[in-house]
């Protein structure tokens, strides 16, 4: 996989909690897929997702925009978004665009998860 391609790996984990887990760079490709992949667990039940951006280095723009639309479509079904694995840029650039706001920043997934409760609501 190079630089410019996503990997994704969706999973219930709970009843009503989803996980994304993405790799490579978030861009308007990128972030569709994590999107498709989003409204795909919703579709399926999930209230809540957690995305592991572990192996992402690189979102721009266009991809910070899309897990806004995201985070609003979970909000609007009264769910939660949590993310984990952030590098530090990543990290910073969501705390600028307050995306710490509305979503969980977790250090790791296992943490993320945690802050769920069995039902998929924090």
């Amino acid at each position: 996989m190079n630089e410019t391609q996503i990997n994704l790996k969706t999973t219930v984990l709970d009843d009503g909690l989803g996980l994304i887990s993405a790799a490579g760079y978030i861009n308007n490709e990128g972030g569709q897929a994590v999107a498709d992949a989003a409204s795909e667990l919703v579709g399926g039940g999930c209230q809540s997702l957690v995305i592991d951006l572990d192996g992402t280095r690189i979102i721009n723009s266009i991809g910070v925009s899309i897990l806004l639309e995201i985070m609003e479509k979970i909000m609007e079904g009264d769910g939660k978004l949590a993310f984990c694995n952030l590098t530090p840029t990543i990290a910073k650039t969501f705390e600028i665009m307050g995306l710490d706001q509305y979503a969980g920043i977790f250090p790791d997934r296992e943490a993320a998860v945690t802050s769920f409760g069995t039902d998929g609501t924090a």
